[in-house]
């Protein structure tokens, strides 16, 4: 899942950036208010963490342009403590939650990875399609029972099919939410990890759960 920062802290936004990596997310990050709204409003992201208190655009403003807009990204906002009429706005305005700083790293990550599920509609922390279970929360991945060994990247780009189950995805789109903006991708890259997630997931079973859509991308689904 890939995710947008927009906090002008550079170190807050730096601690941010790696703890979140580490725990499986692809991270872009802002440091001013018209950064952030640029980057929102023209690359795809799964969800977005807004500071309030930004140079050039204020995070309510970026919001606020967001909701008008019809985005549906989930947008936590991370606040001061003492910015409890903010936080009533941007709730009010469109925001999916809120933290209030300092905060817990892992309440962080753990609230993030429930929006974008909820987003999604899917609230339940395992994702399952046919006899194909995906923890989102310890990132692992089982079969009919069977513990599936899988690369960080062969599991970013299931977890997203997953999160999608019954829609055709795109190449793309697959880049697009798991690879950082400016990463200078290989147009068969996806088509290789899709080879690979094929022989582990559906290979020696019955029922194929990895489709290709001729000309349009890739779909997850049990029935045939």
């Amino acid at each position: 899942m890939k995710i947008l920062v927009i906090e002008d802290e550079r170190r807050l936004a730096r601690l941010l950036k790696q703890g979140l990596e580490e725990n499986g997310f692809t991270v872009d990050l802002a440091h001013d208010g018209a950064e952030g709204r640029f980057q929102v409003e023209n690359y795809p992201y799964d969800g977005v963490l807004l500071d309030l208190t930004l140079p050039e655009v204020d995070g309510l403003t970026i919001l606020d342009s967001l909701r008008k807009r019809g985005s549906d990204v989930p947008v936590l906002i991370i606040t001061a403590r003492g910015e409890v009429d903010d936080r009533i706005k941007g709730l009010n305005l469109g925001a999916d939650d809120y933290l209030a700083k300092p905060f817990d790293l892992n309440e962080l990550i753990a609230r993030l990875r429930a929006l974008i599920r909820r987003s999604r509609g899917k609230p339940s922390p395992l994702l399952t399609v046919g006899d194909l279970v995906v923890d989102t929360n310890g990132r692992t991945v089982s079969r009919a029972g069977t513990e599936i060994q899988l690369s960080a990247r062969e599991y970013d780009i299931l977890a997203y099919l997953t999160l999608n189950a019954g829609r055709v995805v795109s190449r793309t789109e697959l880049i697009e939410h798991i690879y950082k903006t400016d990463y200078d991708w290989d147009s068969n890259v996806i088509d290789v990890f899709i080879s690979y997630l094929r022989t582990k997931i559906d290979k020696g079973f019955p029922t194929p759960l990895i489709h290709t859509v001729r000309g349009a991308g890739y779909i997850l689904k049990a029935e045939s």
